[in-house]
Parts: C-alpha cells; structure tokens; sequence
C-alpha cells in the first residue's frame, strides 16, 4: 500500500506540474473540478476501499460546490457538505428512473441466479457445456462467444455471461480476473458496436441532434455506419480478446492470477472479497437435486428473448403515442429500437424470469413457494454490496456535473489544434472524461456538442472525401474512446457490474484489465486514431493494430498451461 501512495503522489504531482507548465501556475485553481474524480480514482487504487474512496471523493465535491465565507463558516460548509454528500447527490443518483430500473435488474438477476444454482441449473449447463469445453482455452472462447450473441445490451451480457460462466471458468481454473475481463471487455464494445442494440439510439439520437443543431445535411444513421471502421478500440480488443485466448499467453498482472488459478486452483485471490455476497458463491447441490440444464436454459432464453420482446414492444407504443399508427406503419427496425425503453425492458425480463424460476422449481417438486422465496431472497441480498457501489457511482456522476468536471476536461484541449490530430485528441479527450465520470453515455452526451461542430469548423477548405473522413473518424473516437475510458475507470457502472456477475473483488478487475486496455488503447491510438486524420484507410488500421498486439503478447506474453478435463498441462 506505501508504494501505491507514493506512486500516486508522484504521478499527481507530475500531472499538476504539467498543468502548471502547460497553462500557467496562476491558472490551476480552474481545473479544481478535476480533484474529486482524481482523489476517487487514486484511493480505489490505494486503498482498494471503494466504498470509501467513492464518497470522499463525493464529499470533496460536495464541498465544491459551496463558497466559503469566512473561517467558522468553513465548519458549517464541512457539515453541510458532508450531509449534502447523501441526501442530494447519493440520493438523486438512486431515486434517478433508469437507475432505479438498473438496480432493480441486477437484483432480480441476482434472485434468478440463487434460483438457478438452487435447482441444479448451473450444474446442468457446466456438464453440458463441458462436453464442448473440454479445456480452459475452450471455455474462454465460449465465454466470449457468448458475449457476443448476447449483443442487445451490455448490462445483460455481463450479468447473464458471468453468471453462467463463473461455474465453468473455475472448473477449469479460469482466474476469476480473466473471466471479468473477459466478460466486461465483450459487453459495451460489441452493443456499441452493432446496429441493434440498447446504444443504437441513444448513440444516433446524439448524432441527430447535432447534426440538427449545426444543419448539416447526413443521414445520422448512415454517418453512424460509415464511422463503425473507425471504432479502433473497441474492433482491435473484441478481435485481440479470441486470439490471445489461443495463443495461450498472458501478460502483467493477468499472468500472475492465471499462474495461480492453474497452480493452486484458486480462481479467486486468496483474502480478496467478491463484490457480490457470498450466497451466490456456494452452489452446491442439496440433497437429491440432480443438475437440470433446462433450469438454466429456460431463465437465460426469457432474459435474452424478453429484452428483445420489450424492446420492440416499448418502441412501438413509443412511436404510436408520439407520433400515429401511420408513422408505427411505415417505422423501421432502428426506428422502433431508437425509441425503445432499455430500462423497462430489462426490468421486465428479469422479473418475469425470476417469476418463471419460482414456478418451475415448485412444479419440478424441487421447491416448496416459501423455500424458493427464500432462495430467491438470498440471492437478491447478495446484490446489496453491488447496490451500494452503483449508488455512490451515480452520486460521483451527480456531483461531477454540477462542478462541471467534463467541461474542464474539455477546456483542457480547447487550444488550436492541426485537424489531421483531430481524431486522436477526441479519442483521448473522450477517455480521459469517461475515466473520470464513470459513464460512456454521459460522456458521449457532453462531447458530440464540442467535437462534432468543431471537426466542422476545422475541415473547412478541405476536400469533401477528406471532410468527411474526419467526420466519421471524429465520431467513431468519441464512441470508441468512451468505451476505453469506461474499461479503465474503477468507478464505471459496466466495469462495477462485471465484476458482481464474475464474483470478484472489484479492484483486482480493475486492476487486472487496466493493463490490457491501456495495451490496445495505445495501439489504436498509434495505428489508428493517428493514421485517420491524414486519411489513411480505417480497414487497414484495424489490422495492423491487431497484428501488433499479437504480436507483443506472442513475444512477449509468458506462456499459461492448458487445463484438459481436470488435468492442467
């Protein structure tokens, strides 16, 4: 812990020198909204205390928000900071809709999972997964695999792929800090990714409304399309994450959890503790319950098959309010899932599971009503720790806003700059302030009125092809970039939630796949972001970029044994 502190009083002492030298020493008082996200950040990594960090750095900018008059006033803003700490941000963070809805979803997934270890289920699905994943480089494929048939909504696919994985991956001595890994690195890149999912939306309703507000003449949703190649990020780690899967290696801090789980057999760190409780981790079978696949199949089938449902569901009757049948009629897909309700959707499917659960066990004579309420209890408790996380996630993300944290961030790169670095500033910008807040919507939400008018304004004079491509490129850093600061950021909703449905102690994910996407962030930015500004083919940026991340972890990357049914090789 004494040489976390002292690394983190060196890196913030260079990065105030840095401002200082960049903007003048006089100016640093007006990047003090950059302190409570800092302050947060470094004591999760000191500490590894979340909870604690999480509101200290709520309470510092709670304080912000306040102007001391005075000496003894200073003691009456210190007390009412600190109550304003809970009763507003926390709480408004909590009593938000869609956060209450995200809260709801992860404890109802909770329940359904408690129900489904309960009545053999996840013993079902391990022997019939098993007979496919016969080895630990199998059963990280088909993890990945999963995550990306599960392509609607990065919530769901972290809870329903680490959930049904967790059982496997350790049978296999899968460290529980590749799992997350692999699991939160799949989740919001692939749903940002392809043209149907929860982002789709939200994503081309950003693009539409700057489009709208600076009247430029493009198809949001094609402009959306052709900025897909540009996604650097996201393409070279959903494409890197298979091949360093077979190529059987692993690098930083990744090995050394990996050395262990396949020595020792322990997939968790020794002493660590797993943000979710320890009701979901104890899955062994009660007396003559025998493992039931279809009790797994059944849950994880209306979870997938019901947010779809909803989706088109709440899109349409979204649609026919606003706007007519006539205008229902004639509403494409991507209309109908870009008005759609993502929130009601996932509550509504993990609720029905959870319902669909209670009554199987009970018909299957597994359970009686109050045991499989019991079940179902336990496994909702069991979220309590991760409640508690998201809430005091959400109130950073209140407080941050009101002291403006991403506009400082903003005001930081707001200099002149070539349009060819245009690319590669956004995607840095856009990282640095999703680490920060802890949000790639809110984020994108901030950046698309700064970035969008201003790779306008510096395009002009250039040809339109040329135009264009820094267009596509702008946007795609900004929805990439996002992404990669959201893997980065201890303090992320998606990042929290991987490492509930995983198992695992939050800061050793974090602490696990900072590394890796800092490895392929870099590359993206080098062979990538780079390249685009000075109209270099995307395509063959993608490729170069995931070649050379094959490359170092081939020359680079220590060997990890294989685990064939049982025996490590």
């Amino acid at each position: 812990m004494f040489k976390r502190t002292v690394y983190a009083l060196i890196i913030a002492a260079m990065g105030v020198i840095l401002l200082g030298i960049v903007h003048g020493f006089s100016n640093l008082a007006d990047f003090a909204p950059l302190l409570p996200p800092a302050v947060a950040i470094a004591l999760a990594f000191i500490t590894h205390e979340v909870l604690i960090s999480l509101f200290l750095g709520i309470f510092l900018g709670s304080l912000m928000t306040y102007q001391v008059q005075g000496f003894f006033h200073f003691f009456h803003v210190l007390g009412s900071g600190f109550y304003k700490s809970i009763d507003t941000y926390v709480l408004k963070g909590v009593a938000d809709t869609d956060h209450v809805s995200i809260i709801m979803f992860t404890v109802f997934i909770g329940g359904v999972v408690a129900l489904i270890g309960a009545s053999g289920g996840l013993h079902g699905i391990v022997f019939k997964l098993a007979r496919f994943a016969r080895t630990s480089v199998l059963a990280q494929f088909y993890t990945w695999l999963m995550g990306l048939f599960i392509f609607f909504d990065d919530y769901a696919n972290t809870l329903i792929v680490g959930n049904t994985m967790r059982p496997i991956s350790d049978k296999f001595r899968i460290s529980r800090e590749k799992l997350s890994f692999i699991v939160d690195a799949t989740a919001a890149p692939v749903s940002s990714l392809v043209i149907v999912s929860t982002w789709i939306g939200y994503e081309i309703g950003l693009i539409q409304d700057v489009f709208k507000a600076q009247n430029v003449q493009l198809d949001p949703y094609m402009t959306f399309i052709h900025s897909v190649p540009y996604r650097f990020y996201v393409i070279i780690m959903l494409l890197f994450i298979p091949l360093m899967i077979f190529l059987k290696r692993d690098m930083f801090s990744m090995y050394d959890a990996e050395k262990r789980a396949r020595d020792t057999g322990d997939c968790l760190k020794p002493g660590s503790i797993p943000i979710s409780g320890e009701e979901l981790h104890d899955m062994d079978l009660e007396g003559s319950i025998k493992p039931r696949v279809m009790n797994a199949i059944v849950p994880i089938c209306i979870l997938i098959f019901g947010v779809l449902f909803a989706l088109y569901y709440t899109g349409c009757v979204a649609i026919l309010k606003k706007s007519g049948e006539a205008a229902l009629q004639a509403a494409t897909l991507r209309d109908i899932l870009g008005s759609s309700n993502s929130f009601n959707a996932l509550v509504w499917a993990s609720f029905t599971a959870s319902v669909v659960m209670i009554i199987m066990v009970i018909v299957q004579k597994i359970m009686t009503l109050k045991e499989a309420m019991s079940v179902w209890m336990k496994g909702l408790k069991s979220m309590l720790m991760a409640v508690v996380i998201l809430s005091l996630a959400w109130g950073l993300g209140g407080v941050l806003k009101d002291i403006k944290t991403a506009e400082c961030v903003a005001q930081l790169v707001s200099d002149s700059i070539a349009v060819q670095y245009l690319p590669l500033l956004i995607f840095v910008v856009s990282a640095v302030i999703a680490f920060a807040t802890g949000t790639s919507w809110g984020s994108m939400a901030i950046l698309f009125p700064i970035s969008v008018p201003l790779a306008l304004e510096l395009s002009v004079g250039l040809p339109e092809e040329q135009m264009l491509g820094i267009l596509y490129a702008s946007i795609g850093s900004i929805l990439s970039g996002t992404v990669f600061g959201d893997h980065c950021s201890p303090i992320s909703d998606t990042t929290i939630m991987s490492s509930i449905a995983s198992s695992i102690d939050h800061m050793d994910h974090v602490g696990t796949q900072l590394p890796y996407a800092l490895m392929v962030g870099v590359v993206a930015c080098l062979l990538g972001y780079l390249p685009a500004g000075f109209a270099f083919n995307p395509w063959l940026g993608n490729l170069a970029g995931l070649l050379l991340v094959v490359g170092i972890f081939f020359f680079f990357g220590k060997k990890v044994k294989n685990v064939t049914d049982g025996t490590v090789s």
